[in-house]
């Protein structure tokens, strides 16, 4: 007997080139995440945003802030080229102008550190840490003995939430949001030996429950959550691996959250179908591409042909797509201006593959 995720495959592949019929904008969400900009640029990103994003269909942007803003309720998490509650203000307010809405993201469970960096929160509250045991190495490599990709909290330690409630209610007030980014992708360290609290436990009912309370946190003032997609995708059934899904016992989790959360479904090297597997769940869902222009214009294809071949119900919840860009403001700008000297050695291209997405975008508005 084939699976879920079978069926859904053999229908995107029988019926994913049939042209969509649609007369007015494709999506909901044109979206580009990309890291909050630094102070001194900030002008300059407001400009960027009036005179090339806007104009060019985005009206989405989720910025990642984390700790680079200057928290009024915790000040000791403030981070380095921080933004100050002015310059937030200045940034909402001239992208509200041409009708794009930010959603502020700072990574929650996962991401608590970068290679031989831990994040500000882990680094002034150690006894947060999933894994204790496992240290920061001088000189990063992977893979590593350790597994380790990048540190978690843990979600059962009783005052972990106390502290980055505060960071989240804050940044969604000062961005005037209506929705929050959690991340929560790649999240290795879950249900670790090293844990007391943790160990043993079912991964998939912990992170499903780090989701439940984030989302009802949120909920509270009526902001939506907004999480990445990969640790609901079972990585061995799928064949999609550990990066893009989860092989640690994750996937099941899918069942347990709530069906409000926004799902960003990055997939970098294919455009697979699995946009359709969380709609069929009861998410609303986002398609995410990065590097390889290609493929974000089959993302573009696919999420379209999902949406007119689907009964209203169903194709509300494809919302659209996000292009991510995982380095600076400052230089996605620098390359937008001439993106031909971005490509790396097999052909790829992050700045082509955000113009390749708006302009697959153009082209379904103008059929």
């Amino acid at each position: 007997m084939m699976k879920p995720f079978q069926y859904l495959l053999l229908a995107y592949l029988f019926f994913g080139n049939i042209p969509p019929t649609l007369s007015q904008d494709v999506f909901a969400v044109q979206g580009l995440c990309i890291a909050a900009p630094q102070p001194g640029s900030l002008d300059e990103f407001i400009d960027f945003a009036k005179k090339e994003l806007a104009p060019n269909g985005i009206n989405t942007l989720v910025l990642r802030v984390d700790y680079r803003y200057e928290y009024d309720s915790r000040p000791e998490l403030r981070g380095e080229n921080a933004l100050s509650k002015e310059q937030v203000k200045k940034l909402v307010s001239g992208c509200k102008e041409v009708g794009i809405e930010i959603i502020p993201q700072v990574n929650l469970l996962g991401h608590q550190s970068w290679h031989s960096k831990a994040t500000k929160l882990l680094e002034l509250y150690p006894e947060f840490d999933e894994t204790p045991n496992i240290k920061l190495p001088e000189n990063y490599e992977w893979p590593n003995e350790d597994g380790l990709y990048c540190k978690s909290y843990c979600p059962l330690h009783p005052d972990v939430h106390e502290v980055v409630f505060d960071l989240v209610d804050e940044i969604v007030e000062v961005f005037e949001a209506k929705a929050f980014h959690a991340g929560m992708d790649e999240v290795f360290y879950l249900a670790h030996e090293d844990c007391p609290r943790c160990h043993g436990r079912d991964p998939a009912k912990l992170f499903a429950d780090e989701v439940r309370k984030i989302r009802n946190h949120l909920a509270q003032n009526k902001i939506r959550l907004w999480i990445w997609g990969d640790r609901l995708i079972d990585g061995a059934e799928t064949g999609i691996g550990m990066w893009e899904a989860s092989m640690n016992n994750t996937a099941r989790a899918i069942d347990m959250i709530p069906k409000d959360v926004v799902i960003s479904d990055w997939h970098y090297e294919r455009a697979d179908p699995t946009p359709a597997y969380f709609a069929t769940k009861g998410f609303d869902v986002v398609a995410c591409p990065w590097r390889i222009p290609e493929v974000a214009k089959k993302q573009v294809e696919m999420m379209a042909d999902f949406k007119a071949n689907s009964i209203k119900k169903m194709a509300d919840r494809y919302l659209g797509v996000m292009h991510t860009y995982w380095s600076s403001a400052e230089r996605f700008m620098e390359a937008y201006k001439d993106p031909s000297h971005t490509l790396d050695e097999k052909g790829r291209s992050p700045v082509l593959t955000f113009r390749a997405m708006t302009a697959a975008i153009q082209e379904k508005e103008k059929n």
